[in-house]
């Protein structure tokens, strides 16, 4: 145990190191977004309405949802209007890093910068990313579509290998759970119901970006598609041209989809996903870029 907390220690140091870099930054979202606008650039027919309608549930979801589901959990004591804005600047580094791992780091010394101590403060980031994952288990089994098996494999040993860690630490330090987030069950249900919301915000954008390439698709069987994409999320890639989004514009074609416009769909939402968080993100980080330039005065 000693051992993999070093190494976490050790890469998180290293991953935080490396966001406060202002090059790296640079670099890796002119590389994502212009990814991600090379794959649209090659649908052939293209209408943005529906696109920018499927948008705005997604903003509400992406922006406003998960950040409430993070205050619900959290046990920082922050204001909701923290968390909304932490959350929105984390989302901007997550987009260009694999696993959306870049997003968790700056949540993680956002949390550091309150006071958290390091270890709190990952175990609550990580907690937040567990309830999103449920709730995008339940939304799929809610809308009555079956589940890959792989996916509720995947799932379940997640869970296990959770409350495993749980049940041990409990047991070899009691004292340690006054420091760990242990939500209620009604708090958890109230995520994991925030999280299902998402979700749904998701298959919105996703419609909309198909009716935007000029073809559609039953919301439900687009939900079962995307639970199915997550699977390959564990694989790392850049926004716009990561595994998932492989994953799901085949998936697209398996229930009738044309592969142009599969492409263009989820190229296109890739590429929609940058407006929010350049706007909401990057306006973020850049007051507080700002803000940490200007003289202290006497």
């Amino acid at each position: 145990m000693s051992g993999i907390r070093r190494a976490a220690t050790t890469a998180l140091r290293w991953g935080q190191a490396l966001f406060h870099n202002r090059l790296f930054r640079v670099a890796a979202l002119v590389v994502a977004v212009l990814v991600s606008a090379w794959n649209v650039d090659r649908v052939p027919h293209l209408t943005l309405l529906p696109a920018v309608v499927g948008l705005l549930p997604f903003v509400i979801g992406k922006y406003v949802a998960c950040p409430l589901r993070w205050h619900a959990l959290s046990a920082s004591g922050q204001t909701r209007r923290w968390h909304l804005r932490a959350y929105a600047e984390s989302e901007i580094l997550g987009l260009i890093t694999p696993w959306h791992a870049g997003a968790d780091l700056w949540r993680v010394h956002r949390l550091e910068t309150t006071g958290v101590r390091r270890a709190p403060a990952v175990a609550e980031v990580a907690l937040d990313r567990f309830v999103g994952a449920v709730g995008m288990i339940v939304a799929v089994v809610v809308s009555g579509v079956a589940l890959p098996p792989i996916v509720m494999g995947v799932a379940l040993v997640g869970a296990a290998v959770v409350l495993a860690v749980a049940v041990l630490v409990n047991r070899r330090k009691p004292g340690f759970k006054d420091r760990w987030p242990w939500p209620s069950w009604k708090v958890f249900a109230g995520g994991v119901a925030l999280s299902v919301v998402y979700q749904l915000t998701i298959v919105c954008l996703l419609v909309g970006a198909i009716h935007a390439v000029g073809d559609s698709v039953s919301a439900l069987q687009l939900l079962g598609v995307f639970g199915a994409s997550q699977v390959a999320g564990a694989l790392p890639g850049v926004h716009g041209a990561t595994p998932r989004e492989g994953a799901l514009v085949a998936g697209l074609a398996a229930i009738g989809v044309p592969w142009t416009a599969a492409l263009g769909a989820v190229a296109l939402t890739a590429l929609l996903t940058w407006v929010p968080a350049l706007l909401l993100g990057g306006g973020g980080l850049l007051l507080r870029w700002r803000t940490s330039r200007r003289p202290a005065t006497a």
